[in-house]
């Protein structure tokens, strides 16, 4: 199925472009994706999906088929399969910037094929349920691109008069005999620090993005049971 959305971001065209060709700085804005590998153009990761009770892992991987920087423009194919065999998904995406009142405009095309429990949602609500996945990227793109407030200049230090430099006597023999010598400089090192371990990837639960979209198509069905179930009401008063 075709999928097209547009989002925008706060944020200098030249800026967005180099986040989104990176794929560890978009992967922690996508909601239940967790990258776990990058290698050159290709890269590969998960993504934690509900529907309500039901949790499915999608394992899968990804590869930049194009990035033209010139017209900016990304074409990324990627497919993954849950874990369990409960369904697959494979999409080509492109993504188009333009500059827009000072921000940046994302123009999105995915090719989707998708089978198994999601694919229960058909192409109008998968297609609204992609749209505010794509919000929520958005927003979070932009908190990542906001510039930060300038810091406040620490005071300057007041300068304390020099002393008078004291006069020392000349060391004797005995003192220069027994004054330690420097030792040699040692090489400079790195210094050690331990890398935080990425934190727990909370599941994207479709029902809730999809919740107000589902509501709307069961609530004429609801009504219709609900005037049916008044006319049986009816009809067994009367036979009374």
């Amino acid at each position: 199925m075709r999928l097209d959305h547009e989002f925008t971001v706060p944020a200098p065209i030249g800026e967005v472009w180099q986040a989104v060709v990176d794929p560890e700085r978009v992967a922690p804005c996508m909601p239940g994706a967790t990258l776990t590998k990058v290698e050159g153009d290709a890269f590969s990761g998960t993504v934690k999906v509900k529907l309500g009770p039901i949790s499915l892992l999608y394992k899968g991987k990804g590869e930049f088929l194009e990035k033209d920087e010139t017209a900016h423009k990304i074409t990324i194919k990627a497919s993954g399969k849950d874990s369990r065999g409960a369904g697959t998904a494979s999409a080509t995406v492109t993504l188009t910037l333009t500059e827009s009142d000072g921000g940046t405009h994302g123009s999105v095309a995915t090719d989707l094929a998708i089978t198994g429990k999601p694919a229960q949602f058909g192409r109008g609500l998968i297609s609204e349920v992609g749209g505010k996945i794509l919000d929520t990227f958005a927003g979070c793109l932009s908190g990542k691109l906001a510039p930060e407030p300038a810091a406040a200049p620490a005071p300057e230090p007041a300068v304390a008069a020099a002393p008078e430099p004291a006069v020392k006597p000349a060391p004797t023999t005995a003192e220069i005999n027994t004054e330690p010598r420097p030792s040699a400089p040692q090489p400079d090192r790195p210094p050690l620090r331990s890398v935080p371990a990425a934190p727990e990837t909370e599941a994207i639960d479709l029902l809730d993005y999809a919740g107000q979209s589902v509501l709307k198509r069961l609530a004429p069905v609801l009504l219709g049971i609900a005037a049916v179930a008044g006319v049986i009401a009816i009809i067994r008063a009367l036979r009374k």
